[in-house]
């Protein structure tokens, strides 16, 4: 079974989430340069243009990432991605979310995060998240999404340093029931 972590489109009633192109760099770093969106993140400096473009980098590379576009508008609103696949066990990330501050308590990350979940349960049983343990807004999202504390654990950012992040993790079945 050939896994799709790109699929041309996934969509819903407040977004549409599309495979991220190289040519969308200025279109995402609009929304990304305002450093309030990262001051709870452990990589704080991601507003600035060279951290962010080795954060757009691997994005690219993941070829597991979509540009967020809020559906009213076609406007872009953030970014997320699926990461470290592990077929055999049936497991995937999500994660490297971002939203636009005028986004936020909003239902647009449930929108997105319900997308994702949806496709990702169709070939795997467990999602993980990691989510900086500093992090709170982000914390209270997964715990709104059902997702469960497994562990904390240092993760290694796409040439960055690493940092301190609270996994968390959801199963299909646990999704389905809510």
């Amino acid at each position: 079974m050939s896994i799709d972590l790109q699929p041309k489109y996934l969509r819903n009633e407040l977004v549409i989430l599309s495979p991220l192109q190289p040519d969308e760099f200025e279109q995402l770093y609009a929304v990304a340069s305002d450093p309030l969106i990262w001051e709870q993140h452990p990589n704080p400096d991601r507003y600035k243009r060279p951290v962010f473009e080795n954060f757009f980098k691997g994005a690219i590379e993941s070829k597991g990432a979509f540009m967020i576009k809020d559906i009213s508008t076609e406007q872009a609103i953030g970014c997320t991605r699926f990461y470290d696949l592990e077929a055999d066990q049936k497991r995937i990330k999500i994660g490297y979310t971002f939203f636009a501050r005028s986004c936020w308590g909003r239902g647009y990350n449930q929108a997105v995060k319900t997308l994702m979940l949806n496709h990702a349960f169709s070939f795997a049983d467990l999602v993980l998240f990691h989510v900086g343990e500093n992090n709170t807004r982000s914390r209270i999202a997964m715990e709104r999404l059902g997702a469960e504390l497994m562990a904390m654990e240092e993760v290694a950012y796409f040439g960055e340093a690493s940092r301190m992040n609270c996994l968390y993790g959801i199963t299909k079945g646990r999704f389905l029931l809510m």
